[in-house]
């Protein structure tokens, strides 16, 4: 048997740690795990020249935007940062205009996704207090979860987070209880609606809307508080849920308990709560905005040692493509300016740059953004792993490689944005992005051409 593609020459990760073998694909799928002498011909063989060949990025937290925003971001767009960050597949969360709150609207950001997208795709279904009756209905679509809330639409933004919210107590328990009859997972965005709106009322009052105050108006109680009546009404209920963006180690650890007490709950975190602090707020204003807020370093500090202990399940980029007209209006006000800032191509680097510097292993940081994310949402092992009969997904990386960030070479549409990682210098390079057995990123180059080669995947394949 001639096999479509061959890889020789490269430091294989498997589940069980890193091998000197070579894999081979065909018709998209890995059918050969061997020595370079015992792997079959090919039709094209490529040597990895010793690098890291990994299982492609599966991430949990992307916001692409389209349709109806889609001057912000495309799916095409959006996936080609996602290729040239070693992305294969992108759970995209559903903020749109108007989101994904019913089967209607729901195919219809799937056939977009599908005339664009050059990576794998899978998709969350919105859940909103005000669009209840909808739930059973999307549940039965192709979705890996549902995304809900807990606060009012943000400041001009209404139709975007129509069908998405559950801003008081009532309409959470409500909410909750919907979605547990479905058996999906609900992921949530956990901030106290009352808290916030009271700081950032007092903070204009005062005449404090600058971007620092951004933090000062999302405490971490905010998050504390929420992921605590999450965890308690997921208790009562029965609701799967996982608490997405993460930013405080006090709310980590009210997870580590919960888990220990054998609920079924998944922690997310984003490299920007490792990587950064509130004084990036201070430095970038509306640029480093996201929600929730940038912290103090010693609040990083503790979220590290959740990463490097296992409460933490996965790392989304939480990719937040805007308009910079969109950033600037922050200058003013920064209550007015959208939160969230893009990411997707920098969260492999990022992390192998935490491996390099000591702080985690290159097993854990594959665990985060490929393993876990795959498993908690039934994408494994399709995806989210190097073993036969998996689809060939990978990124060749190499590991020692350093290069400086630049922006302006980003894919995202919005990559005028990306400043808070501008000039940083990262040890960690992809050079390689395959999905399903196809070269869509090549040396840093992405190439249109690779323009629809994504397919949607579910828990139901």
């Amino acid at each position: 048997m001639i096999a479509d593609l061959v890889f020789k020459n490269i430091r294989l990760y498997t589940e069980q740690g890193v091998i000197d073998s070579g894999v081979a694909v065909k018709d998209g799928k890995i059918i050969a795990i061997a020595s370079d002498d015992f792997l079959p011909q090919a039709k094209e063989m490529i040597d990895g020249h010793g690098q890291h060949l990994l299982p492609g990025g599966v991430d949990p937290h992307v916001h692409f935007r389209d349709p109806s925003k889609n001057e912000r971001e495309t799916f095409m767009t959006g996936s080609m940062a996602a290729a040239a960050g070693g992305v294969t597949t992108v759970c995209e969360h559903p903020i749109s205009c108007p989101p994904p709150y019913s089967p209607e609207l729901l195919k219809r950001r799937i056939e977009i996704a599908n005339r664009q997208s050059l990576v794998d795709f899978a998709f969350f279904g919105a859940a909103g207090a005000d669009k209840l009756e909808e739930i059973s209905k999307v549940a039965q679509e192709d979705i890996i979860a549902f995304k809900t809330f807990f606060h009012e639409p943000p400041e001009g933004r209404d139709k975007e987070f129509e069908g998405l919210t559950m801003s008081n107590d009532a309409k959470i328990y409500t909410g909750f209880q919907e979605v547990a009859k479905t058996g999906k997972i609900l992921a949530i965005h956990a901030e106290n609606n009352d808290i916030i709106a009271d700081q950032i009322q007092r903070l204009r009052a005062q005449g404090k809307v600058k971007g620092v105050d951004h933090a000062e108006s999302r405490p971490p109680i905010s998050e504390i508080e929420s992921v605590a009546k999450v965890l308690c009404l997921a208790e009562t209920i029965g609701t799967r849920v996982q608490l997405c963006h993460i930013s405080t180690g006090a709310a980590a650890e009210l997870v580590k308990q919960a888990k220990a007490r054998g609920r079924e709950v998944y922690l997310e975190t984003c490299p920007h709560y490792l990587f950064l602090n509130e004084e990036a707020l201070e430095e970038f204003g509306p640029f480093a905005k996201c929600n929730p807020p940038l912290r103090k370093q010693e609040i990083v500090d503790e979220l590290w040692k959740y990463v490097q202990d296992g409460t933490v399940d996965t790392i989304g980029s939480d990719h937040g493509p805007f308009l910079t007209a969109e950033k600037e209006t922050g200058y003013k006000d920064i209550f007015v300016a959208p939160a969230g800032f893009p990411g997707i191509d920098l969260r492999l680097p990022l992390m192998l740059t935490a491996v390099k510097q000591g702080k985690l292993t290159l097993q854990r940081v594959i665990e985060l953004i490929s393993t876990n994310p795959a498993k908690i949402f039934g994408l494994y092992p399709q995806k989210g792993a190097i073993q036969v009969g998996a689809d060939a997904d990978f990124v060749m990386v190499d590991l020692e490689k350093e290069f400086v960030v630049d922006r302006k070479k980003g894919y995202s549409k919005s990559s005028d944005i990306a400043r808070v990682y501008d000039g940083w210098t990262l040890t960690g390079l992809p050079t390689m992005t395959v999905i399903r057995g196809k070269v869509v990123m090549k040396d840093g180059v992405v190439s249109e051409e690779n323009k629809a080669w994504g397919q949607l995947v579910s828990p139901h394949r």
